[in-house]
Parts: structure tokens; C-alpha cells; sequence
């Protein structure tokens, strides 16, 4: 089967296409080697990147009118470390293990929830114990619905996201390749350009982000809705902090973006190999 690469998204382009196809076409990924390639590199991808994540979120959750708990990024890591040690920077990662090797191995974000485990995972006086424990809490608590917490702001969040990164790729894969739809891209460049499009979407929808973080934390009892949140941010902490966060967020997405393009095609270049398809 062959398909135009023009026309094909940069997020499952990678993911269908076989480096092997003869000149003139492009041959699709077998779909079972799609997933397990993609989950792989999501796992692999957030045990790397989780510290800057965990560094975004406390800044994020962090408001004026507390006071503030830390005064920067370098002040977040130095309490956390000396608080709970180096593997404190990892609190919560289980949770996002979880979600984010479907979310991978898919293409889409998982369920809105997975933040919130974080985020309780992450608090200086953890409410839930793990992933599981805060699952059955919440459903305990608040029922299915809580499960579904924030799930206006995550879908505005990541419906940005992956359009402006889907955009960025393709513009600059399409660029690369020049008149070749089928020249070969080295791993690096592609890591390159997911980095590139990773802050792309960084810079685009941080507001987003931060409203997301503080709709899934453990006061957002405080808000009505999505608007809500953001009116009360803009009223009381200004218009600076809807990019709280945005320096160690732009360091996990850039890296997040990059590693899962670079592992997720060699990784399905292995699998070629070892799992025969045709």
C-alpha cells in the first residue's frame, strides 16, 4: 500500500512507515508494532524527563497568595532534595508511567486524571499513597466523575498541543526532504525537530497548561470551571503566571518530543527485524 508522505502527520509518520519501502512508496508499520514501539518510547521517555516535570508542576501549583513556597527552579529542586532527597524529584512517577505509555503508544492523551495523581504525589503532605490508592479514593470520594477532573482544559491543552506540533514536524520534515518524499532522516535531525516543535507548543499553550495543573490540583474546589480559573488567576496573581513553569516545561517537552520520535523509530527498526509481518 502506498501512501503520499506530504500528506501523512509527523506524529504517525515515523510510527507507519518502514524505511525499507522500495523508491516511489512508503510502506505502513504493521499497527502491533506501531503500539508496543510507541509505549516503549512513552516509559522510556517520562523516567528520563520526570524531574522537570515534577519541578513544573510544584511551580505551577505554587501561588502568590499562599505566599509563594519557592522563589525559582533552582529553589524547587534544593527544598525537594533536601526535604526527600534526589529520588523525591521522582514522586508521583508511577502515575505518569501509567499514563503516558497508552498516551505514547497511541498518539492521544490519556485520561485528564493522571495529573491529579501527580500532582497529590507530589505535595509536600501526599493525600494519596499511589496510583491505585488515589483512583479508588476519588471514586470513593467524588465518583466516576472525579476521575474526569479538569477534562475541559486538558482537551483544550492537547488539542493545541498536537496541532502546533503536527504542524512544525510536517512543515519542517516536508523542508528536509526537499523533492525526495523518501529521503532517509538521521535520528538526530528528527530529535532536532521534535525539540523544535516541542517548544513550538511550549510557547503556544502554557496558559493552558498551568490552568490545567491547578483545575486537576487539590484546591480546585476554589474554581467553578475552566473560565473561572483563569479569570481568578488573571484577577488575583496576574498575567505572569500563566507561564509559571514554562522553563523546566519547555526543557521535559522539548526532550519528551525528541526522545519519543528517536526511540520510537528505532525501536520499530528493531522490531522489523525480529517481527516479520509480510
Amino acid at each position: 500500500m502506498s501512501v503520499n508522505p506530504k500528506f501523512v502527520s509527523p506524529f504517525h509518520r515515523p510510527h507507519c512507515l518502514s524505511a525499507a519501502a522500495p523508491a516511489g512508496q512508503a510502506k505502513l508499520t504493521h499497527p502491533g508494532k506501531a503500539i508496543l514501539a510507541g509505549g516503549l518510547a512513552g516509559g522510556i521517555e517520562i523516567c528520563i524527563t520526570f524531574p522537570t516535570e515534577y519541578v513544573k508542576t510544584q511551580l505551577q501549583l505554587d501561588e502568590k497568595a499562599n505566599p509563594p513556597r519557592y522563589k525559582g527552579i533552582g529553589d524547587c529542586v534544593k527544598q525537594t532534595v533536601r526535604d526527600h532527597g534526589v529520588k523525591g524529584l521522582y514522586r508521583g512517577l508511577s502515575s505518569l508511567v501509567y499514563g503516558s505509555i497508552p498516551k505514547a503508544a497511541v498518539s492521544v492523551e490519556s485520561d485528564a486524571q493522571c495529573s491529579l495523581f501527580c500532582l497529590t504525589a507530589t505535595s509536600a503532605n501526599p493525600k494519596y499513597r499511589g496510583f491505585f490508592h488515589g483512583v479508588r479514593e476519588i471514586v470513593r470520594t467524588q465518583g466516576l466523575k472525579g476521575t474526569y477532573q479538569g477534562l475541559t482544559a486538558t482537551v483544550l491543552k492537547q488539542g493545541s498541543n498536537q496541532a502546533i506540533r503536527f504542524y512544525v514536524m510536517t512543515a519542517l520534515r516536508n523542508w528536509y526532504k526537499g523533492d525526495n518524499p523518501n529521503k532517509t532522516i538521521n535520528p538526530l535531525v528528527t530529535g532536532v525537530f521534535g525539540a523544535v516543535a516541542g517548544a513550538a507548543s511550549v510557547f503556544g499553550n502554557t496558559p493552558l497548561d498551568v490552568i490545567k495543573t491547578r483545575m486537576q490540583g487539590l484546591e480546585a474546589h476554589k474554581y467553578k470551571s475552566t473560565v473561572d480559573c483563569a479569570i481568578k488567576i488573571m484577577k488575583y496573581e496576574g498575567p505572569a503566571a500563566f507561564y509559571k513553569g514554562t522553563v523546566p516545561r519547555l526543557g521535559r517537552v522539548c526532550m519528551d518530543v525528541a526522545i519519543v520520535f528517536i526511540i520510537y523509530e528505532e525501536v520499530v527498526k528493531v522490531l522489523n527485524k525480529v517481527w516479520k509481518t509480510d
